[in-house]
């Protein structure tokens, strides 16, 4: 027989906070455990279990995600893929608006002005963004004259 796990023994195994571990259980995203005198028992597959979903959460993914995640997860599914597919397509946007912010603040760095509000490219790019234009194109304006 399996040694069922306490709440607080699940989260002292994990590093997660029990109040945590209650959400998630709420959440769907662990299963409801079996109760002993009132008290939760976690079989010890939950440890696994809870790595999952520190594991996506750590990667990007959000805890409706990650329960979309464990619930697509079948033999012969691959529904997992798509959700792969899509982060992935979100995290480059990510990464394509971080740089355009990196290079706005390497160039805010570089500027030769004391104060910053004094600079044509620092207003130009205020500007762009007043007229709901995106930083990126604001510094493709900046730079092609």
């Amino acid at each position: 027989m399996d040694e069922r796990l306490t709440i607080g023994e699940l989260a002292r195994r994990t590093g997660v906070a029990t109040s945590a571990l209650r959400y998630w259980e709420e959440l769907g995203l662990l299963p409801a455990p079996a109760r002993v005198s009132g008290q939760r028992r976690y079989p010890p597959s939950a440890v696994g279990l809870v790595g999952v979903v520190l594991m996506l959460r750590d990667v990007g993914f959000t805890l409706r995600e990650v329960k979309t995640f464990v619930a697509s997860r079948s033999p012969a599914g691959d529904g997992w893929r798509e959700l792969y597919h899509r982060k992935l397509a979100e995290l480059d946007q990510r990464i394509a608006r971080a740089q355009v912010a990196r290079t706005a603040i390497a160039h805010g760095l570089a500027c030769p002005h004391e104060d910053i509000f004094e600079c044509s490219n620092f207003a130009s790019g205020v500007a762009a963004i007043l007229e709901e234009r995106s930083l990126e194109e604001a510094h493709e304006e900046i730079h092609s004259h």
